[in-house]
């Protein structure tokens, strides 16, 4: 699967990441979100896609991983109204992210700071172009929301 991979500072290498076709979670193959969040995993292996050549890329140290949406589907209980806020990211190196981000919570924690408490390491960011942003938490500064 494509990804690109950004780190701090805003370099970026275009990567192909190997996923396994199933995986215990639930129905369907592994994301890359799955591979980023496994607390078991530090590196992960990729084919550069300029060089050709295989890097393992220390997961901790990747300020964001962003995806075509198709990868990344943002499965929600059909039964539930989502939460969702427009918001801007600030990381700590001054990068800037826009887009939607989208979860469902019981009522009594679904503001949006109980999600970001409970988020995963790498929490989803859904932007325009059909791309979702998967972002380091360990690298954010800020999140604002923005009005619609």
């Amino acid at each position: 699967m494509a990804a690109q991979f950004i780190l701090p500072g805003g370099s970026s290498r275009q990567v192909a990441v190997f996923l396994a076709e199933a995986t215990p979670a639930r129905a369907g193959g592994e994301r890359l979100s799955d591979l980023l969040n496994d607390s078991g995993s530090q590196f992960i292996p990729a084919l550069d896609a300029e060089t050709e050549t295989m890097t393992f890329v220390h997961c901790e140290n990747l300020a964001m991983a962003r995806v075509a949406a198709e990868h990344e589907p943002n499965v929600v209980d059909p039964f539930n109204i989502p939460t969702e806020h427009e918001v801007e990211v600030r990381l700590t190196d001054g990068q800037r992210l826009r887009g939607l981000i989208t979860y469902v919570l019981p009522e009594a924690h679904s503001r949006l700071t109980d999600y970001l408490n409970s988020a995963p390491s790498f929490f989803p960011i859904l932007q325009e172009a059909g791309q979702v942003v998967l972002v380091n938490k360990k690298h954010v500064a800020y999140v604002e929301t923005l009005r619609r």
